[in-house]
């Protein structure tokens, strides 16, 4: 691991996933989730504060960078939720079948490098008509801004940990067996060509 991956690209995520535009947009989703919930990328744990105490049993939180995971189990360890890390990536998740009230994904989807068997074994561990709530930024609707995307791409993910600004989201969902029941779409404050926000909740089809 370069020196870059492991002191500079972590606080660099962090800080860009914490501004607040992207906050609003995480308070919109994360006081959905119920019950048992697995984070997948839980990164350095921005959702946490927004969980809604009085409906979570337990969050599981999904994530392989060790320098995000301790992050986040610093800011586990300032709430009262229960929070339980697990160092795979989300094509790895080693929980059992149905055995998950909602799955939370934020911001990930761009980064995972197989994002089928991602979705495949949130599907797996999701009990039947459990929700997966999403908000995620991906590829936008206008045809300037996606060609613009599509040129700067191939460098942005080589300095971000493998995000991609361009990934369809509520098609690689749908394409994925789940059926999205809501969904909201906008540009937030932000470069065009990174700013395009899909956000909602999806049940297994």
């Amino acid at each position: 691991m370069s020196i870059y991956s492991k002191y500079i690209l972590p606080w660099g995520i962090n800080a860009a996933c914490g501004g607040k535009p992207v906050a609003k947009q995480r308070a919109k989703i994360v006081p959905q989730a119920k019950g048992m919930v697995l984070e997948v990328g839980i990164g350095s744990g921005l959702n946490l504060p927004f969980y809604d105490r009085a409906q979570v049993e337990k969050v599981w939180g999904l994530e392989p960078s060790v320098e995000l995971r301790r992050m986040a189990e610093k800011v586990a360890g300032e709430t009262d939720l229960a929070v339980d890390f697990i160092d795979l990536p989300g094509e790895e998740i080693p929980l059992a079948d149905n055995s998950i009230d909602t799955v939370l994904i934020t911001y990930t989807l761009c980064t995972i490098p197989d994002t089928a068997r991602a979705l495949a074994q949130i599907h797996r561990v999701l009990k039947p008509g459990a929700e997966l709530l999403f908000c995620e930024h991906g590829l936008a609707p206008d045809a300037d801004v996606r060609r613009w995307q599509a040129r700067i791409d191939p460098v942005w993910s080589k300095f971000t940990g493998g995000c991609h600004i361009n990934r369809p989201i509520d098609g690689l969902i749908r394409n994925a067996g789940f059926h999205i029941t809501q969904m909201d779409t906008m540009y937030i404050p932000g470069p065009r060509t990174h700013s395009f926000n899909y956000w909602g909740a999806a049940v297994a089809a």
